[in-house]
């Protein structure tokens, strides 16, 4: 490993306490990073400090430490209670919070010290437990934290020590009003110290540190150089079905010891990994609806060596450290700046050099002008070799089987009752049976409102017959409306024309006279209300009266009435 990350501070030569410092030698540390020879100073003399360096730089070391020294050099209040915490660390994520507990364990191991974990996803009534003993150092996410707070399992009145770490990201993933919330139930920031670490300090991040911290001191290390100098970056452009391709060629080429693969989505996750081991290559997949359990021994796994390539979304690109990971990929290029810086520092760390290899495809292809704004420099460009196109096997997708009801489950019996069976047996057989007689209904009399030709049959009106001319054979039948009115062809002039008045239709004894009826001959014009569009009204069980638009008619043979 190389020391050029390092500086000349040793750790034995600040102001810690032996216990510290035992813990420091076991952990295998020497010399301090910047951010730790700046820092440490200044909290070791209980000065709140809002520190920013480079992912991978020993920040965490840096807050344990003070804290650890601050609680022990300041004893609690006799009137604290076991359950009242004398330190709060929170962390944005899951993962974060256990490796700050496990640093925290190595560090503070030669102290008496009580350390606490709190997280979601598991362990709820463990942790309970735990919180129910004491505790001096509680870890944990903000959600968590809320919760075991509004059951009053811990309390916040005599904290001394308040941590935010990755603050950022805090903001990222809508924890704000969770932290003010933790923030207000403790003392004033005079009495406590404050610390507040990040790879970007923001505006907003450094607004919350002077409402909730004690005028702290600013420190940043390398803020004009975003990104750590053993770090290779370059990328591809490829199209959107070549990136499967050419990461999985890569990965062959190169061999690389440890690999890195960040997507944006879960479904891209799950896709990623079913290709990767479709062609023989090992890993892991990791998201945000991955069990927690099952979170942590993934990691674990990737840590030790047991999965090559872990493929994950942004769960972790923050303050994880995994040692010796040489390469990372963004398969799919962030869409958002800081978490770039945050991906690619994950290698590289504590000195060691890395490459981060980002695919610049179609869909995502936007975000590299802010990207390259963002950390002050362009990113270098490299052709596809024909070579790394290979074709690759396909993954196949796993579908859920599909059998039926009666191979699926455990194999248990029906517990359905006989009643519910003989019940669904007899309506079986009712459906199955026909009715013994067939309803017999009278035909409709039909009109075409449009043409107003009769389509009453002709031989049930002889006299209408007579002065038509038409039998049933000739009528035209297009629409059904019963006991509408009847109009004789108007084509044929001179005819004498029957009053629907004159015509009483009976269809169901299908019986008329067979008399004339003498008519006028002209009648005078008349008007003519037509049905409108129906509007049904509110709240009222009365049938709604249609509203009539009039429309004047001349006919020579009098009213008929038009059925909507």
């Amino acid at each position: 490993m190389t020391k050029k990350h390092l500086t000349d501070q040793r750790f034995t030569d600040l102001d810690l306490i032996d216990p510290l410092k035992q813990g420091i030698a076991d952990a295998g540390f020497e010399y301090c990073t910047p951010i730790q020879k700046n820092s440490l100073p200044i909290a070791l003399t209980g000065k709140d400090v809002a520190g920013q360096a480079q992912t991978g730089t020993g920040k965490t070391v840096a807050f344990l430490l003070a804290c650890c020294q601050h609680l022990i050099t300041n004893p609690a209040s006799p009137e604290r209670k076991p359950t009242n915490a004398r330190a709060l660390i929170l962390a944005p994520t899951r993962e974060l919070a256990i490796q700050i507990y496990n640093d925290a364990e190595v560090l503070a191991k030669h102290t008496e010290l009580k350390l606490g974990l709190v997280y979601g996803g598991t362990g709820y009534d463990d942790q309970k437990r735990m919180l129910s003993e004491g505790i001096d150092i509680l870890i944990g996410t903000p959600g968590r934290l809320i919760d075991f707070y509004k059951q009053h399992l811990f309390d916040l009145s005599h904290t001394q020590v308040v941590v935010l770490d990755e603050a950022d990201r805090m903001f990222d993933l809508g924890f704000i009003k969770d932290i003010r919330f933790l923030l207000r139930r403790m003392p004033n920031p005079e009495n406590r110290l404050n610390m507040l670490f990040s790879a970007t300090l923001s505006f907003r991040v450094m607004e919350l540190a002077y409402e909730h911290m004690n005028n702290p001191q600013e420190i940043k290390i390398d803020a004009e150089t975003r990104i750590a100098d053993k770090i290779n970056e370059y990328s591809y452009y490829p199209a959107d079905e070549e990136k499967s391709t050419l990461l999985v060629n890569l990965i062959h080429r190169d061999s690389p010891e440890r690999v890195l693969v960040f997507v944006n989505t879960r479904h891209n996750v799950e896709e990623v990994s079913q290709i990767l081991t479709a062609n023989g290559i090992g890993n892991a997949a990791l998201s945000g609806d991955v069990p927690q359990r099952k979170r942590e021994s993934l990691l674990e796994g990737f840590k030790i060596g047991k999965y090559r390539v872990l493929v994950a979304t942004d769960v972790a690109a923050r303050g994880l450290h995994i040692p010796s990971v040489s390469h990372v990929f963004n398969y799919d290029l962030p869409q958002d700046a800081g978490d770039y810086v945050h991906r690619i520092g994950r290698t590289a760390r504590a000195g060691q050099s890395g490459e981060a290899v980002s695919f610049i495809c179609e869909k995502f292809a936007y975000s590299i002008m802010e990207i390259e704004s963002f950390i002050g420099h362009t990113i270098d460009k490299r052709e596809i070799d024909p070579g790394l196109l290979t074709p690759i096997e396909v993954a196949t997708r796993r579908y859920k089987s599909k059998k039926p009801l009666k191979e699926r489950g455990s194999g248990k019996p029906d517990n359905r009752n006989s009643n519910q069976k003989n019940l669904s047996k007899s309506n079986d057989k009712s459906r199955d049976k026909k009715p013994r007689y067939k309803e017999s209904r009278p035909e409709p009399i039909q009109v075409n409102a449009i043409k107003h030709e009769m389509t009453q049959p002709a031989d049930l009106h002889p006299v209408l017959a007579q002065q038509t001319g038409k039998n049933e054979r000739d009528i035209d039948l297009q629409s059904e409306i019963p006991g509408s009115a009847l109009k004789p062809d108007l084509n044929q002039p001179g005819q004498e024309l029957l009053s629907d008045t004159a015509l009483d239709v009976q269809s169901s004894d299908k019986q008329q006279s067979a008399e004339p009826i003498p008519m006028p001959e002209k009648l005078p014009a008349v008007e003519i209300e037509v049905p409108a569009e129906v509007k049904p009204r509110k709240n009222t069980n009365e049938q709604p009266a249609p509203s009539l638009s009039k429309t004047r008619f001349s006919r020579r043979f009098g009213e008929i009435p038009l059925v909507g």
